[in-house]
């Protein structure tokens, strides 16, 4: 794995990628005022047209400035324009349910891999004119200002977050097992429908710890370096490497981490083999 660009060079990347999530931000507010058509990827899985747009308005502001630079979105999925080591994450609307019920709970997200390394993160919420940033090693913000996970050590204190999959009628791996167990250890557990966002918030101190499983790298790929910024911790469910590439996360401030992985432990052992 080669060494991430140095500082210097993350100004103009980051300053790139901060305007096309503003602007795709503003797609996103004029379709909820003006209304959009929506389609089913599957009974419960949503596209609506502003996806599509936000998408193109990013991909379009990006390649302006790195015409070479290569792509992977959620609506359109890999886009190679050359031979770059740069390769950008897009969900341009992580949240998409959210967005067709009116529920204000929505963002875009957008990373940077540099020869497979997540370096650099931004999600944009354009209903609270909320941007969380980050770079490799340059700290994470939120509007300009530093964000640090929360002090919590306790999981009986902790307020966590998780999600639901599109496939969660089809598959065992639903994380139903997961939710119930944690719903009887934690203080609380919130379901916003945004992955993106619930790592932010993580990495803000709203939430303690995030939990979810079968996601895509467009989920991730911002919100992990934002996370790991802003000091938290993030593995697979068995405490090793996290991977964008794995559909499963454990995200937390770091103080909860070993007792989340427990607790999850504690369902993998009791599911049975084949399930």
């Amino acid at each position: 794995m080669g060494c991430p660009p140095y500082q210097s060079d993350f100004t103009e990347l980051l300053e790139t990628a901060m305007t096309a999530a503003r602007q795709a931000g503003s797609i996103l507010t004029r379709y909820a005022l003006s209304g959009f058509r929506v389609e089913y990827k599957n009974p419960i899985n949503l596209v609506t047209e502003a996806d599509h747009a936000a998408e193109q308005s990013v991909i379009d502001s990006i390649r302006s400035r790195y015409p070479s630079h290569n792509f992977l979105a959620e609506e359109r999925g890999r886009l190679d324009y050359g031979s770059s080591p740069y390769v950008w994450i897009i969900d341009p609307l992580d949240g998409t349910t959210n967005f067709a019920h009116g529920f204000p709970a929505y963002c875009v997200s957008i990373g940077l891999e540099y020869q497979r390394q997540s370096v650099l993160g931004v999600i944009y919420d354009p209903t609270r004119d909320e941007l969380f940033s980050a770079t490799h090693g340059g700290g994470a913000h939120m509007n300009g200002h530093p964000i640090h996970v929360s002090e919590t050590a306790i999981l009986d204190q902790s307020l966590l977050v998780t999600g639901f999959a599109y496939d969660i009628r089809e598959t065992k791996q639903n994380n139903l097992d997961h939710f119930v167990r944690f719903a009887l250890r934690a203080q609380g557990i919130r379901r916003t429908g945004s992955a993106a966002l619930d790592l932010c918030y993580v990495a803000a101190g709203r939430f303690d710890g995030f939990w979810e499983v079968r996601l895509n790298p467009w989920d991730m790929a911002a919100g992990t370096v934002i996370l790991r910024e802003a000091g938290g911790e993030v593995t697979n469910f068995r405490g090793e490497a996290h991977s964008l590439y794995g559909q499963e996360l454990v995200a937390s401030n770091g103080l909860i981490h070993e007792a989340m992985l427990t607790v999850i432990q504690e369902s993998l052992d009791a599911t049975p083999p084949g399930a």
